[in-house]
């Protein structure tokens, strides 16, 4: 997950103080375009973004249309996203969601099953509250060995600080976890050298403005509260802005390398019912 949840809104803008800054880091707004690409139309659609952070992704996606649901792993987050958007906000635990058998044409996992211990559990639970054909987006960390993670390990970014139980996942590792119950339809890395360099600077900006919790399970989360006493520095990072965008541009230099981050998207294979009342088709015979 990139580290800063959104930047700050201009000064003297005077966005609500119960809420974070609605605007969009650099990081953030690539990661909202890959998924909003492989999403699609919402209107008229019964939704559900599980992972989004503090909020603002949430926010975003429920601008889109459609009837959305947000849950998330962390109370913290969960309070944060419920102050931005209001109703129908959850909060994961281990074991069954709270939600209904096939409730949802289309599900969002924005950076969260790395967060979750039994994934072969969750994904059969996503299985269930999806309706038949209905769609699942997966944004995870793209798990490899190279220099950038053993940078992050370097600077003390580890999985157990991120809260992450595994460090990501391979196109092949997630398929296999989709395998049975979900048809992968596509996926994509993205988020190259310069993006993650600017991700490991920015979180470890963010960690000193927030010191981590103890139970580590969604890392550092930035929330209302933060912003608030932070302003000064948050503001610093607003008006860097421009520089971080051409920064991040610079992963088109990296044009043949896979990106940090993979996204994927895949279609429920469970079987609508028959209609009631209707006998089942019969059989057709075999020449003999």
């Amino acid at each position: 997950m990139d580290a800063s949840a959104c930047r700050a809104d201009a000064a003297g803008r005077g966005h609500d103080a119960a809420r974070p800054p609605l605007r969009l880091s650099v990081l953030k707004r690539r990661k909202l375009a890959e998924i909003t690409r492989l999403l699609g139309e919402t209107a008229g659609l019964r939704c559900l973004d599980l992972g989004a952070d503090n909020g603002v992704v949430s926010h975003r996606l429920r601008q889109r249309g459609g009837q959305w649901t947000s849950a998330d792993l962390d109370e913290e987050a969960v309070a944060s996203i419920r102050r931005l958007v209001g109703e129908r906000v959850y909060r994961l635990h281990p074991g069954p969601t709270p939600f209904a058998t096939d409730a949802f044409d289309r599900v969002v996992i924005v950076d969260l099953l790395e967060h979750v211990h039994d994934d072969r559990a969750f994904v059969a639970e996503l299985f269930r509250v999806l309706r038949p054909g209905g769609e699942l987006i997966v944004n995870v960390p793209h798990w490899r060995e190279g220099f950038l993670r053993r940078l992050r390990l370097l600077v003390g970014q580890t999985d157990a600080t991120h809260g992450h139980v595994r460090p990501g996942y391979t196109p092949g590792t997630l398929r296999a976890l989709l395998d049975g119950r979900f048809e992968v339809v596509a996926e994509r890395t993205y988020s190259k050298a310069a993006s993650e360099l600017l991700d490991i600077v920015t979180r470890a900006a963010t960690e000193r403005l927030k010191a981590r919790r103890p139970d580590g399970s969604k890392g550092v989360v930035l929330v209302a509260e933060d912003f608030r006493r932070h302003r000064a520095l948050v503001t610093l990072y607003a008006v860097s802005e421009p520089l971080a965008r051409a920064f991040a541009a610079l992963d088109a230099l990296f044009f043949r390398a896979q990106g940090c981050m993979l996204i994927v998207k895949a279609r429920s294979l469970k079987q609508a019912p028959a209609p009631a009342g209707r006998p089942p088709a019969p059989r057709e015979e075999q020449p003999r």
